[in-house]
């Protein structure tokens, strides 16, 4: 059996962080979300298909044509039209029953392997609001009545997490499914149309569901993944007058150097420096090859790889690109004055992040000037950079 992937998306949700790469080469626990999604489906599929289009050939260059002896295919969709318009690329690809899968979610192996199992089905939580979501109405049996996107009358908290298990019959299907408002050939169209014409059924998922529509999720993630799956191991060199408390990863190659306080649960990557004096919090991911120094304080922060705060830094609740440099004294404040929720500029508008901490969303190659002061939530596009003493109080695009 194979599964497809839907990767082909620009994902300017995620900006400033996807103007150069595409999500699925975005990292949690210093794995790509592509990898954790490979992961999970190891030993359920024998091959998978990846839907490309936006920097596919980063994803390609990455991957090649196998994971961990999973064959890996590619399917390019120049033209970003709609989740169903993606399965439909693959017609010709699949010739038997497969999973498909949004790219930019992650799912737990249990609730992947139930939903192997079953025919034409698809995976829903049960959420406090479902009016972001599409809603199933199912029978007692858990056989799909109809499904609407963003309700707005609410008749179910059952949510559509965009996890499916078809047959080619859905080819068909999609061939004759009509765009909707927007334009596109929407996945949960065809799947009206399935269960209107026979049987399909929704399962609930009972592990994890970690859907990353925004730059903050990737906290979400990164924290889930931390208090679940770290391993306490230390692969670098770590000094006696270094400080290791609760789950502590340490990759090869990286020094931590003496007066250094981890507080885990931490993940550090390979061929770092770490220290002196320098204090990371719980929640936080450092990638490699990373220089974290002199009274740096980090927390609950993902440093992608490359990333340099040498010293007198504070980073709190942030996503960090690679090839970022953080000038003395740089600090990123992380709550409001009235203790709200964050807010934060996403293709104009503000959105209310859940959040009442967040720090910065760092672009790749970011570099800040000595005491930059960096307002809640604000993000630093790709190479931006500040003059000493800079206060950010609005994304800075250029």
């Amino acid at each position: 059996m194979k599964a497809v992937i839907m990767a082909a998306g620009k994902s300017t949700r995620t900006h400033p962080l996807t103007l150069t790469k595409p999500k699925p080469l975005l990292k949690v626990m210093n794995r790509t979300l592509l990898e954790h999604q490979l992961d999970a489906l190891l030993g359920i599929v024998d091959a998978v298909v990846l839907v490309v289009g936006y920097r596919a050939e980063m994803i390609r260059d990455a991957f090649g044509t196998d994971y961990k002896g999973m064959a890996l295919e590619y399917v390019l969709q120049p033209e970003q039209l709609g989740t169903g318009h993606a399965i439909h690329q693959c017609q010709g690809r699949v010739d038997g029953p497969f999973l498909a899968m949004n790219g930019d979610d992650l799912y737990a192996r249990q609730d992947l392997e139930r939903l192997a199992r079953m025919e034409h089905a698809a995976l829903v939580k049960k959420v406090e609001d479902p009016r972001p979501y599409g809603i199933y109405e199912v029978t007692e049996d858990g056989r799909a009545v109809r499904i609407i996107e963003k309700p707005k009358e609410v008749f179910s908290n059952l949510a559509n997490i965009g996890a499916y298990k078809f047959t080619p019959e859905v080819f068909d299907v999609l061939s004759r499914t009509a765009p909707s408002e927007r334009g596109e050939i929407e996945i949960t169209s065809a799947i009206q149309i399935l269960a209107a014409e026979g049987d399909f059924f929704v399962t609930e998922a009972t592990g994890y569901w970690l859907p990353l529509g925004y730059p903050w999720h990737l906290l979400d993630a990164n924290e889930y993944f931390l208090n679940h799956f770290l391993r306490s191991e230390i692969h670098g060199e770590v000094s006696p007058g270094a400080y290791l408390n609760g789950p502590v990863y340490v990759g090869k190659g990286t020094e931590i150097r003496p007066g250094t306080v981890i507080d885990g649960p931490v993940c550090i990557g390979e061929n770092c420096s770490i220290g002196p004096n320098c204090w990371l919090r719980a929640g936080t991911t450092i990638g490699n090859r990373c220089r974290i120094g002199q009274a740096v304080e980090i927390k609950n922060s993902i440093f992608m790889d490359n990333v340099f705060a040498a010293h007198q830094t504070y980073i709190g609740d942030s996503v960090v690109g690679d090839w970022a440099n953080f000038g003395c004294g740089t600090v990123t404040a992380n709550v409001r004055h009235d203790g709200g929720n964050q807010r934060s500029m996403v293709n104009g508008a503000l959105v209310d992040t859940g959040r009442m901490k967040l720090g910065a969303i760092v672009g790749d190659g970011v570099h800040t000037g000595i005491h930059t002061s960096i307002y809640p939530g604000r993000k630093l596009w790709p190479g931006t950079t500040t003059r000493p003493g800079a206060i950010v109080t609005k994304d800075l695009m250029s």
